[in-house]
């Protein structure tokens, strides 16, 4: 978006108008004739302009079957109208689900369309402000759902921004679009430092570095790579020998009975908020692959030890949201 105030402010007008209403809107959403906008694209206005030239010819020259070619084809222009107006008319837009990222990792956002219409609709092209346009067909009286990409820059919630749907089908002459701004939101967590130091020792606590450096010797099997597991514990001979695309992370016993706790002031020596909760975030991945038990504690919220997916994705949300209004 411009950086001109002006501009901001007629573009902001424009799109209130066009969605008649403020963002966000009530689902579902349907775009109806008055939310759809119709223009010529660049082939449409070149078809024009021959038509104009074929015109003057036949009247120059007196032709009647070039009158008759030129009346054909205006008509069947006036025609090409109608389809990729009906194309994208009456089109019934509902939020989806979106699944957690980190910080600098692609948000993805789910989008239901429903399709009303006893004719499938082809060629239906939803674009993210910056983004590059997903192209789907929707089948007759079918609904289908849409994933969407956006990068995120910080942690946090992330609102879904204002969706263009546009189609040029059937003879990409004319375009037609409509915007469409349902509530959702993705939340980020936060990016794991590259670089932390070692879990720290609790003083007269089990389950420092040194009793969980022994659980690691004890090698237990192979599972699924997943987007928190570090690159250290990928078994990359496994991967090539069994020769799969997919990753192999390598599990470890001994250290499960261990606890730990993550506490924000033993991270004195970081000055930047930004950056304890980066460390933090790097434990709690590492802990979590490790199968440690691990809590947390943060200026105003402690978090009990566990170990299962679900406290996992309780410490991220607490970090993630830190500081910020909900």
């Amino acid at each position: 978006m411009s950086s001109n105030p002006l501009v901001t402010f007629v573009q902001a007008r424009f799109f209130r108008w066009a969605l008649r209403g403020r963002a966000p809107e009530a689902v579902p959403i349907r775009l109806t004739q008055r939310r759809v906008f119709v223009l010529p694209t660049r082939h449409g206005l070149g078809y024009a302009l021959a038509l104009l030239v074929m015109l003057v010819g036949a009247i120059n020259y007196n032709l009647s079957l070039g009158h008759a070619l030129v009346f054909l084809l205006a008509g069947l222009g006036a025609t090409t109208i109608l389809h990729t107006f009906r194309n994208l008319a009456q089109l019934q837009i509902r939020p989806s689900r979106c699944t957690q990222a980190f910080a600098g990792e692609m948000a993805h956002f789910g989008i239901v369309l429903d399709n009303l219409r006893r004719q499938s609709r082809p060629s239906i092209r939803l674009r993210l402000p910056g983004q590059t346009p997903v192209e789907v067909e929707i089948p007759e009286s079918d609904s289908l759902e849409v994933i969407l990409e956006m990068p995120s820059n910080r942690r946090g919630w992330l609102a879904l921004p204002r969706i263009t749907l546009e189609t040029t089908y059937p003879l990409g002459l004319i375009r037609c679009w409509g915007y469409a701004a349902p509530e959702l939101h993705c939340l980020i967590y936060p990016a794991p430092a590259p670089q932390a130091p070692p879990f720290p020792i609790m003083p007269g606590e089990e389950g420092g570095a040194n009793s969980m450096a022994t659980g690691m010797e004890d090698f237990s099997g192979l599972r699924a790579h997943q987007q928190a597991d570090p690159l250290r514990h990928v078994a990359w001979k496994a991967v090539a020998r069994i020769d799969q695309e997919a990753l192999l992370t390598k599990q470890f016993s001994g250290a499960a009975t261990q606890t730990l706790w993550l506490d924000w002031d033993q991270l004195a020596a970081y000055g930047d908020i930004e950056q304890k909760i980066s460390v933090l975030t790097r434990w709690i991945c590492d802990a979590h692959t490790l199968g440690l038990g691990w809590g947390l504690r943060i200026p105003g919220h402690e978090l009990a030890p566990a170990s299962d997916q679900a406290h996992f994705h309780a410490c991220l949300k607490l970090l993630a949201l830190y500081g910020q209004t909900t």
